[in-house]
């Protein structure tokens, strides 16, 4: 007869008996990483949003901004196309004026010798005054310094009675149209030199 305390315990059962409170505890805690990394009991994620106010401030300076620099350019572009618009109507008028100062040779010609007078002198003294008010204006005068920029010496002189190149004599009255030299005045230009009169001795007493 076999008693109970003579039966040997059998090594696996214990072993697999050790074992499943430790494979219990393992998916438990395996569950409960799960359950807090993305399930329905995860800890909520704080996170943290920027100013509505200064988000807006920023907003509204850079859209501010980019209004500034269309304003400057629209207003870089008027004026742009306001100078190109002068230069057309200032080169327009300058082109008519050129064409007219043979005209005005023969206007003058005529006042030097006498014949302007009547209604032909009505008729040429509103040509000049039209054209002077859009801007012409005449130069080359006696007297005045020379000046190469305006004048073309067509003649010259020497005289000890003149500091320096001087406009004796206009034989062409030149013409300038704003900034612009038409034409430039024919002269007669006289330079200083000094005179060669020599006082004579007087006579020894």
């Amino acid at each position: 007869m076999t008693h109970p305390h003579d039966e040997q315990a059998d090594p696996v059962a214990g072993d697999r008996h050790r074992a499943e409170p430790d494979i219990d505890q393992a998916l438990e805690a395996e569950i409960v990483d799960v359950e807090f990394e993305g399930g329905k009991h995860a800890a909520p994620e704080i996170v943290f949003d920027e100013d509505p106010a200064a988000e807006f401030k920023a907003q509204l300076d850079e859209r501010t901004a980019d209004l500034q620099r269309l304003t400057a350019e629209y207003a870089n572009y008027r004026k742009r196309v306001e100078r190109d618009r002068e230069a057309v109507v200032a080169n327009a008028k300058a082109q008519v004026a050129g064409e007219l100062l043979a005209v005005l040779d023969d206007v003058e010609r005529a006042a030097a010798h006498g014949d302007l007078t009547g209604a032909f002198k009505a008729v040429a003294d509103k040509l000049v005054g039209a054209l002077q008010h859009t801007g012409l204006e005449s130069f080359g005068h006696d007297g005045e310094p020379f000046d190469p920029s305006v004048h073309e010496a067509v003649q010259h002189g020497t005289s000890p009675d003149v500091a320096g190149p001087t406009v004796s004599a206009v034989l062409r009255r030149g013409y300038r149209f704003g900034d612009r030299v038409l034409r430039p005045a024919l002269v007669a230009v006289t330079d200083f030199e000094a005179s060669d009169v020599s006082v004579p001795d007087q006579a020894a007493d």
